[in-house]
């Protein structure tokens, strides 16, 4: 008898920080150091004016909302998602950041709630309180049972990746940044200093660097998931160097390309039968009522579902389940949106001879299609 499948959730970027904070049980201190909001309230206020009053305080579930729901029904094997905010009462803004987000420790059951397998941290917003805001990050989601990957008190933390156990193999995550998302390069884990796993750029060497690192640690019926925070905010085109940077990691044995940064879903491609999404978008955040990008319709949002053969790492399916956030709690996205996701994603994968379409027989997922080999 063969392996059975694995499936995954993946999600985009899970901000619970700054204004979703502030509507939780234990709002942190909500000062700000923006050019423009001096308040994180600001941000509650912003969506209350867009969509209508929000609760408060609000249990931990409900930024979630029906996403929890959704990922009850598929039951994945193990969930991955890019926690994109410090966890701390820390008061030590980075002074060379322009947006600053951190949680009150006392909400981390925002998080559990959710059952995250691994919190991939390797982003730019973990050190936003420096690193003594990092390292209670650390000591908060370990003391809540998170595994987590990407930052570490120093560069061998940083870099270890998170093992999770399935039946008959393990999903070995490793969560990576570069500059081009917004990282700071100082931010960069070294020996003798807290921070972040930095990829310094999308050259051969920086690929295989990587691909090393894995082979080190990989084990047979292993499957590989390189969790990576990339790119820019806004638009759908894929550099070519990021789509090789892609691929090269897939050539060397990486399963999963799991990309965000992006405030809205981006491109998916298979290369070789191994999935790359190009970006996320956002999941969990206090963007309602922000304008300017109306168009990119940011606050429609995907989970992310691939099955993989347990014993190639080939990509079987994908499912997407969209979402629409409403007063800073996710819910599922009307028909008419679901359909203009498919109809963007599937013209920005055209390049990647990839298709995004609806679900026949299924209660509003959507589907990837691909050219099978």
């Amino acid at each position: 008898m063969g392996l059975a499948p694995v499936t995954l959730l993946l999600s985009g970027d899970v901000m619970p920080g700054r204004g979703v904070d502030q509507i939780l049980a234990h709002p942190g201190d909500p000062a700000l150091r923006e050019a423009y909001v001096r308040d994180a309230r600001d941000y509650v206020a912003l969506a209350e004016a867009a969509n209508g009053p929000i609760p408060r305080p609000v249990g931990p579930a409900w930024p979630w909302g029906d996403a929890l729901e959704v990922c009850e029904a598929v039951a994945p094997d193990v969930r991955v998602i890019n926690l994109e905010t410090s966890v701390t009462t820390s008061d030590h803004f980075d002074p060379g950041k322009a947006v600053n987000y951190r949680m009150h420790p006392a909400n981390v059951d925002c998080l559990t709630v959710a059952r995250p397998d691994v919190c991939a941290l390797a982003n730019n917003h973990v050190l936003d309180f420096g690193p003594r805001g990092l390292e209670e990050t650390l000591d908060v989601l370990r003391a809540a049972g998170l595994r987590t990957a990407g930052a570490g008190r120093d560069d061998r933390e940083a870099r270890r990746p998170a093992v999770v156990p399935t039946d008959g193999g393990r999903v070995v995550v490793l969560s990576c940044g570069m500059a081009s998302s917004g990282i700071p390069s100082r931010w960069a884990a070294a020996e003798d200093r807290p921070g972040v796993d930095f990829v310094p750029d999308l050259s051969v060497r920086s690929a295989d660097a990587l691909v090393r690192r894995l082979r080190a640690v990989r084990r047979d019926g292993d499957l590989i998931v390189v969790s990576i925070h990339w790119g820019t905010n806004w638009g759908y085109a894929v550099p070519g160097n990021q789509a090789t940077f892609a691929r090269r990691l897939v050539d060397g044995g990486v399963d999963v390309v799991h990309g965000h940064s992006s405030h809205h879903p981006r491109p998916i491609e298979v290369h070789h039968g191994r999935l790359i999404l190009y970006g996320c978008g956002d999941l969990v955040d206090d963007y309602e009522g922000i304008t300017g990008y109306e168009r990119y319709r940011d606050d429609l949002r995907l989970l992310y579902f691939p099955t993989l053969d347990a014993a190639t790492g080939e990509l079987t399916g994908l499912r997407m389940a969209p979402l629409r956030a409403r007063r800073m709690s996710l819910r599922h996205a009307p028909e008419a949106d679901a359909d203009w996701l498919c109809r963007v994603l599937s013209r920005a994968g055209r390049e990647f001879g990839t298709t995004v379409e609806p679900e026949p027989g299924s209660d509003g997922f959507l589907t990837l299609r691909w050219a099978r080999p």
